[in-house]
């Protein structure tokens, strides 16, 4: 079977194509997908050299979502605990959901991990509220641009949208955007209070870290939240202090899908539904990317770490 597998941690040059991988086996509570298209993620540039949330493993298969089909043809797509990077990929049956004829591959790729994440982000951990103001980092990236169109959906006041180029900043205001702001503004902080007509902000959705957090974390009103979801410019943001919280009443929420994960049914079915139901009908327009054969994963890599990229990235097994 062909795949990409990686056999020392480091950089894009590690993912090698192989034409021996074994196949999967589809053990208790798993199916073995035919894979049309995979999802690339920013977090696979993690997991290459290692520095995910969860240690990886060595040899491995990376790609944690799938569309494609089941033994007796139904069409899913799927969160994977890795193998997506093939042509063929196990996955839990509590974790494929299945895709309306209306939903197209790269677009059910774009809902099952990042619009997951999105509706998490703004529903369960920040609780978004009617009339507030959120700032979306990265906002023409695969979770932002979900997120852009979901707190307008949801009731926001004024959606920031942040990002590192004019063309992404337009994209974001075709979204949905109130206001943009360019990622490497010096001064983040006044700029995201100006977008916001000199106030201070409610919610940030914030995967940047460094610097990035630092400068959110001091833009926030009182009662407002940061959601930390990710570090892709793999600095730390500085510690947290927990007075300068209470003297402020600012609140720092992480979040990571995982945990989600443990309990699909009761916090990914209804989320997925309504998300499939939203793009079906149009309402919800998932952003997608580039496509990129199995023996350019390395370069889509690249290109997500040079921030080259917008919106949802696919890989196709066949090419």
């Amino acid at each position: 079977m062909r795949a990409i597998r990686i056999t020392e941690f480091g950089g894009p040059e590690v993912l090698r194509l192989v034409d021996d991988q074994p196949e999967p086996e589809a053990g208790p509570g798993t199916v073995v997908l035919d894979v049309h298209h995979a999802g690339i993620n920013y977090a696979d540039t993690h997991q290459a050299e290692n520095s995910y949330l969860a240690p990886a493993r060595l040899p491995l298969v990376p790609g944690a979502e799938a569309v494609g089909t089941t033994p007796e043809g139904r069409r899913v797509v799927a969160l994977l605990p890795g193998g997506g990077y093939a042509e063929r990929a196990a996955a839990p049956e509590a974790l494929c959901f299945p895709v309306p004829d209306e939903v197209d591959d790269g677009a059910a790729l774009a809902l099952v991990l990042q619009g997951l994440t999105a509706w998490h982000l703004l529903r369960t951990s920040a609780k978004l509220a009617e009339g507030e103001s959120v700032v979306v980092h990265a906002a023409a990236g695969g979770v932002g641009s979900l997120a852009v169109q979901l707190a307008r959906r949801y009731g926001a006041g004024r959606v920031i949208a942040v990002a590192s180029t004019e063309e992404k900043r337009r994209l974001a205001q075709d979204l949905g955007a109130d206001e943009t702001v360019d990622a490497g503004e010096e001064d983040l902080k006044a700029a995201l209070e100006a977008a916001n007509g000199d106030r201070k902000v409610d919610v940030v959705l914030e995967m940047v870290g460094g610097r990035t957090t630092d400068q959110s974390l001091a833009a926030l009103a009182p009662f407002g939240r940061l959601v930390y979801y990710g570090m892709a410019s793999r600095q730390a943001p500085s510690p947290v202090d927990l007075g300068a919280l209470l003297r402020r009443s600012r609140g720092v929420i992480g979040f990571w899908l995982v945990h989600a994960m443990a309990d699909p049914a009761r916090h990914l079915a209804a989320p997925m539904r309504e998300l499939l139901a939203l793009t079906a009908s149009g309402d919800l327009r998932p952003v997608v990317g580039a496509t990129y054969g199995l023996s350019e994963a390395a370069q889509a890599h690249r290109d997500l770490r040079a921030r080259r990229t917008i919106g949802k990235l696919l890989l196709d097994p066949t090419r």
